[in-house]
């Protein structure tokens, strides 16, 4: 989902909406000085339309947030940024086909405008055609190399693809980028989709694992490792031989974690 914090504050909204409530003001005569209060003085913030737009998209209110964001493109018919947030509109209604024809849309009025491109990877991903995705993301990359989502939404489509070698490279890429990216809410920003959604989680729990390894981060490895584990993947033995994992092996907590549960040392 989207998440997007306005540089509007909550106070300023509050005033115009009471300000709207208001019922008529009573007269006072012109004889008689009255003092300007402090809501007289402080003047109420007059919003955008875009900014109305981005409102009801923060506030999860996606059919007005299409609707405000319709308007703006048919104002500005050939503005990618609205083209793509109107398609993101419309993708978290579901409608799905409509938000590709308006990632297409923005993509063709600024062929440059990676966050559409990546969107666009967002729905082939959602749709199971890890192919067109990886063709996306591959494009928005090159647009904007410097993108750790880029890279980690092309990592989670090859490993989608079974391509799991390329997935780690992609994976490895984003955290040389920004080291805390998988700790942090998918929701990068209000532009820019992704989709964590994976069906073999305990092969994707131990190549992240191995990723952070060849990363230098123990700790991280050591905590996908564990939840690979969590989730039973058969091959969790690899630690044991694989050179990604030499510098974590020796640790007590990969000792620890590589020891036989008691449910697998059970006699039948």
């Amino acid at each position: 989902m989207i998440h997007r914090t306005l540089a509007i504050p909550l106070t300023a909204l509050l005033l115009v909406l009471g300000l709207c409530q208001a019922g008529p003001a009573q007269s006072v005569p012109q004889d008689t000085p009255t003092p300007p209060s402090a809501e007289q003085t402080t003047l109420a913030p007059v919003l955008s339309e875009e900014q109305l737009a981005d409102l009801h998209m923060a506030r999860k209110e996606f059919r007005e947030a299409a609707a405000a964001f319709q308007k703006l493109v048919n104002q500005s018919p050939r503005n990618a940024l609205y083209l793509n947030k109107l398609g993101i509109a419309y993708h978290q209604m579901g409608q799905v086909g409509l938000a590709l024809k308006c990632y297409e849309r923005a993509v063709k009025a600024d062929p440059s405008y990676a966050d559409a491109r990546n969107n666009m990877g967002t729905i082939w991903y959602q749709r199971k055609k890890y192919g067109k995705a990886i063709k996306a993301y591959q494009k928005a990359i090159a647009v904007r190399p410097e993108m750790a989502v880029l890279h980690s939404n092309l990592g989670y489509a090859y490993f989608s693809e079974k391509k799991y070698e390329e997935a780690i490279q992609s994976f490895r890429r984003a955290l040389t980028l920004d080291p805390h990216f998988f700790e942090q809410n998918s929701s990068r920003n209000a532009s820019i989709l992704q989709d964590r959604s994976v069906e073999d989680r305990g092969r994707f729990y131990f190549l992240l694992a191995k990723s952070f390894a060849q990363s230098g981060n123990a700790e991280r490895c050591l905590h996908y490792l564990r939840k690979a584990r969590d989730e039973g993947y058969s091959s969790f033995a690899a630690v044991k031989t694989d050179p990604a994992f030499a510098a974590v092996r020796g640790t007590p907590e990969a000792q620890e974690l590589l020891e036989p549960r008691p449910a697998e040392t059970a006699q039948p």
